[in-house]
């Protein structure tokens, strides 16, 4: 009995001194972070002055992997075209841990008077277009940096293994390659070591400045593209009846999806959305042409309504067809995965964002209908994916330029509170008790 009562007074007193020496590192980290604002602003003003595209960003890799090596840290180059990973092994038994920031930029011409706005220029889909980083991954990439250098510099107090993954090609590879976190999990960025968990934030321009948020389960949608091909008959404008209209019948499909999402989905359980973004038919005002061609967007945040739209899709395009006297083919191309955060993970994070951005900042919201490419992490190992507003003063949330836009910018004031939630939620994760 009194070896029983040993064991326990052994584990309390262990316990007590694992929560001191986490205390004591959390107050020395919370004042590396902020002594540190300045550089991360730098660096990100750096990489928003000179974006690259996705599967381009050589410079940005370069920068990266110089900082790693400069730390000490293990670098590995080239994974998924240009990605970089670097290995912060403490030396101690823990857990091996993955913090995630992504690098691309989009084909977006800037239009701000910042002093450090992007005057870079390339070619995407065959046009000459400005590169801007109009999503804010720019303010992703230097605060990863920072979270690098704060943690190596208190390397003898961790335990475990930290694993730095900069991502490339988020935005989506250009067409004809692979790219991004499908192509870095197919290239083992979270085997040796094998990761235990994964972490990762988005910087919010529509979201108010210092507040966090966050979901459990599905975060965002899962993301897939659609293309109809409607095949009609050729005939004179003036004489439609000796022909099949693939115009007319398109138009009908496209009603005919909408009604899938109103009609004929559980609302109830999750939201879901069907758009069509193109259509291209014809070529001269008095001809109905042969073929008609849309494509589209599905968002998603359950798998299994995910599979019934994809059914409905397809019934509905093919027997609308039909129904004309035309044949439809379609195709549906699976882009993204729900961004799913693990509700256990979740749940023991959530103090985590609150001793960064303070408790009444921060807030669990719906799920959004936006995707991001970091569900494949999430599809091999829990993962914890959250917002972190950094939305400009006087700012209206309902005209606030949106993301993918020219006029898209950020308060640099939200990088802080990003930078002490990644850190809280690498040293709280890395202090869990184990069993």
């Amino acid at each position: 009995m009194k070896k029983f009562f040993l064991i326990i007074l052994c584990t309390l007193i262990m316990g007590v001194s694992t929560a001191q020496m986490n205390a004591k590192l959390q107050t020395k980290v919370d004042q590396q972070a902020k002594e540190m604002e300045e550089q991360v602003i730098g660096w990100r003003r750096h990489f928003h002055q000179y974006p690259e595209l996705s599967n381009r960003e050589v410079k940005t890799a370069a920068f990266v992997a110089e900082h790693l090596k400069k730390l000490g840290i293990e670098v590995q180059t080239g994974v998924a075209k240009t990605g970089v990973i670097g290995l912060l092994k403490s030396g101690k038994p823990g857990p091996v841990i993955a913090l995630r920031a992504d690098m691309d930029a989009l084909p977006v011409t800037e239009r701000n008077s910042l002093p450090f706005a992007s005057k870079e220029k390339a070619i995407f889909n065959d046009q000459e277009t400005g590169v801007m980083h109009a999503c804010g991954h720019d303010t992703h990439v230097a605060i990863l940096m920072a979270v690098a250098e704060i943690l190596s510099k208190n390397k003898s107090e961790l335990k475990g293994t930290v694993k730095f993954i900069f991502q490339p090609a988020e935005e989506g590879p250009p067409a004809g390659e692979e790219g991004g976190a499908g192509l870095m999990v197919k290239e083992g960025a979270l085997e040796n070591p094998k990761v235990d968990v994964i972490f990762g934030m988005h910087i919010q321009s529509i979201s108010q400045l210092g507040k966090i948020t966050y979901r459990p389960a599905g975060m965002m949608a899962a993301s897939d593209w659609f293309t109809i091909k409607v095949k009609g008959k050729q005939s004179h404008g003036a004489a439609p009846w000796m022909g099949v209209d693939p115009i007319a019948i398109s138009a009908q499909i496209i009603n005919g999806l909408q009604t899938i999402v109103s009609r004929q989905t559980e609302l109830t359980k999750e939201a879901a959305v069907i758009s069509v973004g193109r259509i291209n038919a014809g070529i001269r005002e008095n001809i109905i042409p042969e073929e008609a061609v849309m494509a589209g967007t599905i968002r998603t945040l359950d798998e299994d309504m995910r599979l019934k739209i994809h059914e409905k899709i397809k019934l509905t395009a093919t027997k609308i067809a039909e129904s004309g006297g035309a044949t439809a083919e379609v195709l549906i191309e699976n882009k993204t995965p729900i961004t799913y955060n693990d509700p256990t993970l979740t749940e023991k994070m959530v103090h985590s964002l609150e001793k960064a951005a303070g408790k009444d900042n921060v807030m669990r919201i719906n799920a959004v209908t936006g995707a991001e490419d970091f569900a494949f992490f999430q599809q091999k190992v829990p993962g914890l994916f959250f917002f972190v507003g950094a939305m400009m003063p006087d700012q209206d949330p309902r005209t606030v330029p949106a993301h993918h836009t020219p006029d898209f910018m950020i308060d640099e004031r939200g990088m802080l509170v990003g930078l002490k939630a990644m850190l809280n939620v690498t040293l709280d994760y890395m202090y869990l008790p184990r069993k």
